[in-house]
């Protein structure tokens, strides 16, 4: 678990700032129950709270499977893709969204 470097931070916002834009982003991070960071582990990118980010710091790397909502990885080429479990938290601060109602699921 490490924090973001410059390049994969910048490819992060690019990415969340299509989708919530970019004052949502501040939003998202520093909520009012508590702050919240982006963290590495193994190419995935975790939304994770500050209070459990400092409680898995005692975990090791090599035990350590997830922490906190995965909300996208990256690929081999470097860029940077979001993975639907990031929806939870993205819809609230979208700037467009669509609603399906239950006879058009499949």
């Amino acid at each position: 678990m490490r924090p973001l470097t410059d390049d994969e931070t910048r490819a992060v916002f690019e990415k969340l700032e299509k989708y919530v834009g970019a004052e949502n982003i501040e939003v998202l991070l520093q909520r009012d129950d508590e702050r919240f960071c982006f963290r590495l582990v193994k190419n995935r990118v975790y939304y994770v709270s500050e209070k459990l980010m400092r409680l898995a710091t005692n975990v090791a790397r090599d035990n350590l499977m997830a922490l906190g909502t995965c909300i996208g990885r990256f690929t081999h080429h470097g860029n940077f893709h979001l993975t639907i479990s990031a929806m939870e938290y993205l819809d609230k601060y979208a700037l467009h969204k669509v609603w399906v109602k239950p006879n058009m699921e499949m």
